[in-house]
């Protein structure tokens, strides 16, 4: 049945759950079926990253394990993402003299102004592992993407730089490779979700991507097709349902459970829905509380991730200034009404992401960056990556930006 097909595995290690997506992909056609979608518990990972490597291996060896079994396909590699506050996506620029007489710009003058752009100074357990370049500027002519052949005597370049704090990364690694799987390529979650959900419109209008996780929330920000801002803020879901656990007096998987089939993000009504908000949700005797309490606890913990959502694009000046709006992906975009709320507090058009494109997928939010992972994976088809990469990827991570640069 999959005869010269390529098959891709995306594995999304996140804070609460490991997800696992297996796709085939013919060379002859552009569609894309899916023959796993898996999802497993996951105990080893803390605000995003890899505290417990062995712990975590062991249960990224399960995920795929079932992955193989539903699937039908062995798995030897994977694409996978990297997550938490620790790494930080900043801008920088490189300068440098063209070298050659005639002025022609070469491979090796590129190589050379990507290479000035990475001489920082960082903290000795921080480390530059990707580069995501925005532009060249030729003799102060911007928005060039494409340097070599042309003629100048001055080249810019403008990039991101990608770090991370290195014990966190290598964790990460040693969990992947400690489940005998080879890593083929790793990419921020929000990065890999905004592959999976957002359109090549909506990133040259102006559009943002908020990836809500169990203890993180991730967000990118795209303009003219280009990247131009990324953060991971410390806050997700599991921080609604501990607001729950905490009001309501209950334990954390109660919590869970009531905020999943109670919860609500609007407290505050009119007219009939008013009068229901007085009605009370009973779980046992002895834990009867009024709808409109739960309600009010999810609206405060939701409206302070939209706030820090806003403080981070009023550093780039895009506060109520993104005409394809906000698209939220992530497991804690189930919360009810979270689009009405978002929409009241960032005052610009917001909607649900899902993963587009793919055959036989439910279209569930919360796979967004495995998919996301498997549309990396197949972009890499045309290039030498999958031979290259059984060279090993560490050392230098290329690709990590590879679908957004236009």
């Amino acid at each position: 049945m999959f005869k010269n097909s390529r098959i891709i595995t995306g594995l999304d290690v996140g804070t609460d759950s490991i997800k696992t997506v297996v796709v085939s992909k013919k060379p002859e056609n552009a569609e894309v079926e899916v023959l796993a979608q898996i999802i497993k518990p996951c105990t080893g990972v803390k605000k995003g990253v890899v505290v417990k490597p062995e712990q975590t291996s062991e249960e990224i060896r399960a995920s795929i394990e079932e992955a193989m079994a539903v699937s039908d396909q062995k798995i030897y590699s994977v694409f996978s993402n990297i997550n938490g506050s620790h790494f930080k996506l900043f801008p920088s620029r490189g300068v440098i003299a063209v070298s050659r007489a005639d002025r022609e710009i070469s491979q090796e003058d590129v190589d050379r102004v990507i290479q000035n752009a990475q001489m920082i100074s960082l903290p000795s357990n921080e480390e530059i592992i990707d580069v995501c370049l925005k532009e060249f500027i030729i003799d102060n002519e911007k928005g060039i993407k494409e340097a070599i052949g042309m003629k100048g005597t001055r080249l810019e370049a403008e990039v991101f730089l990608l770090s991370v704090f290195s014990p966190y990364f290598q964790n990460l690694t040693k969990s992947i490779a400690e489940a005998d799987l080879q890593i083929l390529d790793i990419q921020p979650s929000p990065l890999a979700a905004a592959q999976a959900v957002l359109s090549a419109q909506q990133k040259e209008l102006g559009v943002a991507l908020v990836d809500i996780g169990a203890d993180t929330t991730g967000l990118v920000v795209f303009e003219d097709e280009n990247l131009i801002h990324a953060a991971i803020l410390p806050v997700g879901s599991s921080n609604i349902t501990k607001d729950i656990a905490i009001g309501l007096k209950c334990d954390f998987d109660l919590a869970e459970k009531i905020k999943r089939d109670w919860g609500t993000c609007v407290s505050r009504s009119s007219g009939e829905k008013q009068k229901r908000s007085k009605s009370k949700i009973k779980i046992t005797d002895s834990l009867v509380f009024p709808k409109k309490l739960l309600a009010g606890i999810i609206e405060a913990r939701v409206s302070e991730i939209f706030e820090q959502i806003n403080k981070e694009l009023k550093k780039i000046n895009r506060q109520k200034m993104l005409p394809a709006g906000i698209v939220f992906t992530g497991g804690g975009v189930k919360v009810s009404k979270i689009v009405d709320l978002a929409k009241k507090e960032l005052k610009l058009p917001c909607r649900i992401g899902k993963p587009r494109g793919f055959i036989n997928s439910d279209g569930d939010p919360i796979f967004a960056t495995a998919y996301g992972l498997v549309l990396n994976g197949i972009k890499s088809e045309g290039s030498d990556f999958f031979s290259s990469s059984k060279k090993g990827v560490f050392g230098k991570l290329k690709g990590f930006f590879r679908a957004f640069i236009p």
